[in-house]
């Protein structure tokens, strides 16, 4: 394993509780975003059930929306053989990139590669979406995190696989993750779980794509 250790942290992306932003990411899209995962992958179906139901009641897109908000996440494959996970500063276990939605962020896959490219320092223009569509939502329970006001409360997570053929990690977010380093699919896989056999099976992936 590439193991990088952090450098300077990097300004939080975070805005400040009560400030008002125009999103640019419509609960509808979102909502139509789960509609067609849940038809692609229906016996997701079940687990995905109570994050639809809330969704349907809005007020989920920003991160200070409880019970529950949304999240993105960035699946890297480089070469097909390796895939880029970072050290969570908050939860102290090695997972995707990944974080909140912005007001800017034009769409989901727009902010997994801005949310991978801020937490890793990695090119985005040596990047490119394995696909276009999320390859794994996830919804899973959050704890408290009282130093940012926030309660407990559920994420739903977008993930989506990108690909390259030599970006490595540059500046990482010191705010946000201790370290990133490269692991081998099958390790990668046991520590995270069945989204990156995902990402790793895509057109593309095992060439590592083109850059933009």
């Amino acid at each position: 394993m590439t193991h990088v250790e952090p450098q300077q942290p990097a300004p939080s992306a975070v805005r400040p509780r009560g400030e008002s932003d125009a999103w640019s990411i419509r609960q509808a899209d979102i909502t139509q975003e789960l509609a067609a995962y849940i038809q692609r992958y229906p016996d997701e179906a079940t687990p995905l059930a109570e994050p639809k139901r809330l969704l349907a009641r809005g007020g989920c897109t920003s991160r200070h929306d409880f019970p529950m908000h949304f999240t993105v996440g960035a699946l890297l494959v480089r070469a097909g053989t390796e895939i880029l996970l970072v050290q969570h500063r908050a939860y102290g276990i090695w997972l995707q990139p990944g974080g909140h939605l912005e007001p800017s962020d034009a769409t989901l896959l727009d902010a997994a590669l801005r949310e991978l490219a801020e937490e890793t320092g990695v090119d985005p223009q040596q990047v490119v979406p394995a696909t276009h569509a999320p390859v794994y939502i996830e919804y899973g329970q959050v704890p408290a995190r009282p130093v940012k006001g926030e309660p407990e409360h559920h994420h739903l997570d977008f993930g989506y696989a990108f690909t390259t053929r030599n970006a490595d990690v540059g500046q990482v977010q010191e705010s946000e993750v201790t370290g990133g380093g490269w692991y081998p699919l099958s390790e990668a896989a046991r520590l995270v779980g069945h989204r990156i056999q995902r990402a790793a099976v895509l057109p593309g992936s095992a060439a590592g794509g083109e850059a933009r």
